[in-house]
């Protein structure tokens, strides 16, 4: 794994780089924006960047020498990792990594060490830190990654070098997937709701989002039509199938629904979501008005709303289902 070859964050990628070539290493970095993935591959580049005796024109990591195969092998003694035990990330752990660090340096008198989700630190292991940040006992870079940079501490964040990392649009996350031949249905929907690829590859796998998958279509087939086997289908296919708790991802996919009813109205047919039902949602499309679409896409806004208000579960996806009736 190198800088070079993660797909996308272009920012990161040269800010990271510029410090390498430069040789002006910070003492720590704090990388902080959406898609986990993509902020862990770039860690443990970058770590083990800092770590190779060779290096590259480009800064990277030159992936031959001893070093670099350590990393890739997981044991090179000045790299270390930290994530949350069970929901945080607490003192003890914080205190362990000092106390690796108090031994001697193996090769290069640098070391390095990854908290990730460092959001997740308790209130000591936070403070435990921040004393760590101040003194070290070698000389170390911290690579702190986060979700958000705004749930860390501000005396923490204003000892780190901010590296900003972003969402990478559906389009170029299905382009990515595309190469490994995993661009499917399902990739297609998740795609819509995650930063990246891995995180794409990892909910289109889950069974629950394919099963939500497959009932967003047979209800939206259903409430097409004056029958009312909408509301059966609701009630066999969601709650006694036990899907119940991902009722927003169905809201979420119902809007992307009622959006491809409008692309086929607007000649738009390359951005379609349910590509593998576009033959059934060419022919429904115009059937109803773009403001009917419209209005449908806002009645699944509206009953997220009031699911994240606490409306009973059944009640809310019933409720949905006889307003978009005919």
């Amino acid at each position: 794994m190198s800088l070079q070859t993660i797909s996308g964050q272009e920012t990161a990628k040269r800010l990271l780089g510029s410090s390498l070539r430069s040789e002006r290493i910070s003492h720590a970095y704090l990388f902080s924006g959406p898609g986990g993935g993509a902020r862990r591959k770039a860690a443990d580049a970058f770590a083990k960047a800092l770590l190779c005796e060779r290096g590259t024109e480009l800064g990277d990591a030159c992936g031959e020498c001893l070093s670099c195969r350590k990393v890739e092998h997981g044991n090179h003694p000045d790299l270390q990792a930290i994530g949350p035990d069970g929901a945080s990330i607490k003192i003890e752990q914080i205190r362990e990594l000092q106390k690796m660090f108090s031994y001697r340096s193996g090769s290069s008198g640098r070391k390095v060490y990854i908290i990730d989700e460092a959001d997740k630190m308790t209130v000591q292991a936070s403070n435990s830190l921040l004393k760590f940040l101040e003194e070290p006992p070698a000389p170390a870079v911290a690579i702190l990654l986060s979700e958000n940079a705004q749930t860390l501490l501000p005396t923490i964040r204003s000892r780190v070098q901010l590296v900003p990392f972003t969402a990478m649009g559906a389009e170029y996350i299905l382009s990515e997937l595309a190469v490994e031949g995993l661009a499917t249905p399902a990739a297609r929907c998740a795609a819509q709701f995650t930063p990246g690829p891995e995180e794409c590859k990892a909910l289109a796998a889950e069974n629950w989002f394919a099963e939500i998958r497959n009932v967003v279509i047979q209800l939206g087939k259903e409430s097409i039509g004056r029958s009312g086997a909408s509301l059966v289908t609701a009630q066999q296919q969601v709650f006694k199938a036990g899907l119940g708790e991902h009722l927003d991802s169905l809201f979420d996919l119902f809007h992307l629904w009622f959006r491809d009813m409008i692309y086929v109205l607007s000649e738009r047919r390359e951005h379609i979501v349910f590509i593998d039902q576009l033959e059934f949602i060419s022919q429904v499309a115009g059937s109803r008005s773009a403001e009917y679409w419209i209005s449908c896409m806002s009645i699944a806004a509206e009953s997220k709303k009031k699911l994240k208000s606490n409306m009973n579960t059944q009640l809310c996806l019933e409720q949905f289902l006889v307003r978009l009736g005919p």
